[in-house]
């Protein structure tokens, strides 16, 4: 009996293991609950021959029970649909809430389509019946009624639109027929208001071509008139321009003015021995020989001490005081060809505007009658070299036109200078001749157009020649061009202690 048993509980089992997904899906079921197994106890049992042995009991009881697994609501997708990209599946019920929701979104596109073709505004269309038959009886809120001359559409609201079909018998477009569709219900349908558009477009436009044309009559009027008074004022200009021609043939030629001749002296080229003699005492064998000495200044002109003519060297001030002794002594020979000049030396400045200020009487001595052998006041021209640090300009006292004037190089400008020597003259008139001067009316010139120096150590040889130019009485016709010509002159004179 116990073997009949154990065969019908294998045939029942059997039985199930045929039908797998049943079992699965019971087993998977939120409503399933699996049977509660029959617990053994291995205590004393009574040996029934019905029931099992021990050792088959104990056998089971080593497999551990089968528990269903708990279910859980996923909210994140898994790891297999992040890798395969699997999509869960979707409820029934949604797809029928999607498929209402698609179907309510194209209904209402649908109606929004064909209110908004009602009121669009565009011309005839041309359209091909075929394919457009075609699509209207495939959408099944349109109905097409097949007439000889026009078509009635229905739609939606089973409201009646009338077609009114065009043959166009272009060649270019013979397939295509032109569809209007205007309104039965509405007064103003959409090929109305079209039509109603273009002739008011066809009204706007006459109406602004006619205003066009008459405001291009205006100005062609306008312009008439304005070509007649253009008529008269070019006669008019024309006339004066023969005047004027006419008026400047009568008037006189102007005097050409006599082009002044270079005088040729301050320009005299030296001889070869001359030439010769300036360069060896340039040379450094000469540095320390004394080769001319002047007496009445007291003088000693050494190689060194001339070697401040060469080319790009600055001018000091024993030859400087030197050449202006020079200068007076040609004056003094020959009076006649030149003015009546003085020459200060370079410290004389130096003394009349001392640290402490303006000092008339540390030059009081330097003008005397007795030193001079004439009043200073008589001259025509008074000289002040003023050296300014690193630059050298001249201040000229002219009492014969009443100016002072001051000549730089670099054309800079320093009234205080000219302050000075005004206040010089009236102390010295004063002093010497007892006489009032008034230097107030005096002119005070910062003489323009003057000869200008083109590099940054020629500027005492400038000086030194307008002293020479103005005591000839003659204007200053010389340049840059002329400096290295005349360093050797100057050297030549030194040296033969006569400027000529």
């Amino acid at each position: 009996m116990s073997a009949v048993a154990i065969n019908r509980k294998r045939n029942e089992d059997s039985l199930y293991s045929n039908q797998p997904s049943t079992a699965q899906f019971r087993r998977h079921s939120p409503y399933f609950q699996a049977p509660k197994k029959r617990r053994f106890s291995f205590g004393t049992m009574s040996q029934d021959p019905n029931k099992p042995s021990s050792s088959s009991v104990s056998r089971i009881s080593r497999y551990p029970d089968a528990k269903t697994p708990l279910r859980r609501e996923i909210h994140a997708p898994s790891r297999a649909n992040l890798i395969y990209g699997g999509s869960p599946k979707a409820k029934p019920n949604d797809c029928c809430e999607k498929g209402e929701f698609f179907t309510r979104e194209y209904d209402n596109a649908k109606r929004t389509a064909l209110d908004a073709f009602r009121f669009l505004n565009k011309d005839k269309e041309l359209i091909d019946l075929e394919e457009e038959e075609e699509a209207v009886s495939q959408d099944s809120a349109i109905e097409v009624i097949d007439c000889d001359e026009e078509k009635l559409v229905k739609d939606d609201d089973n409201n009646k639109k009338k077609v009114e079909v065009v043959d166009c018998d272009d060649d270019d477009d013979d397939d295509e027929e032109n569809i209007q569709t205007p309104s039965d219900v509405n007064k103003f349908g959409v090929g109305d208001t079209s039509t109603m558009l273009d002739s008011l477009s066809l009204g706007r436009e006459e109406t602004t071509d006619a205003s066009s044309l008459e405001a291009y009559r205006k100005l062609m009027h306008s312009a008439e008139r304005r070509n007649s008074k253009l008529e008269a004022l070019g006669f008019e200009i024309l006339f004066n321009e023969k005047r004027l021609s006419q008026l400047r043939k009568s008037r006189p030629k102007p005097l050409e003015k006599p082009l002044k001749k270079v005088p040729h002296e301050p320009f005299i080229p030296l001889t070869k021995e001359e030439e010769a003699e300036v360069y060896c005492a340039f040379s450094g064998r000469n540095r320390r020989k004394v080769l001319v000495t002047h007496e009445s200044s007291n003088i000693d002109i050494t190689g060194k001490v001339l070697q401040c003519l060469t080319p790009s060297a600055w001018l000091n001030d024993e030859v400087i005081n030197v050449y202006l002794e020079l200068l007076k002594e040609r004056e003094t020979r020959d009076p006649k060809n030149y003015l009546k000049c003085h020459f200060f030396n370079t410290f004389f400045y130096k003394k009349l505007v001392s640290d402490s200020g303006y000092n008339f009487k540390a030059v009081r001595r330097w003008t005397t009658q007795r030193k001079l052998g004439y009043p200073l006041i008589d001259c025509d021209m008074i000289f002040v070299p003023i050296h300014r640090g690193v630059h050298w300009t001249l201040a000229v006292i002219n009492n014969r036109d009443r100016k002072f004037l001051y000549l730089d190089s670099l054309n800079g400008v320093d009234s205080k200078i000219l302050n000075v020597l005004s206040k010089y003259v009236g102390d010295e008139a004063k002093e010497k001749s007892g006489k009032d001067i008034d230097v107030s009316s005096w002119e005070m010139e910062f003489v323009e157009g003057i000869p200008q120096q083109q590099n940054g150590y020629d500027c005492g040889m400038f000086m030194l020649k307008y002293i020479d130019f103005f005591s000839r009485g003659l204007g200053l016709c010389f340049s840059q061009e002329h400096m290295p010509y005349f360093r050797l002159r100057t050297a030549k004179e030194i040296l033969k202690l006569r400027a000529n």
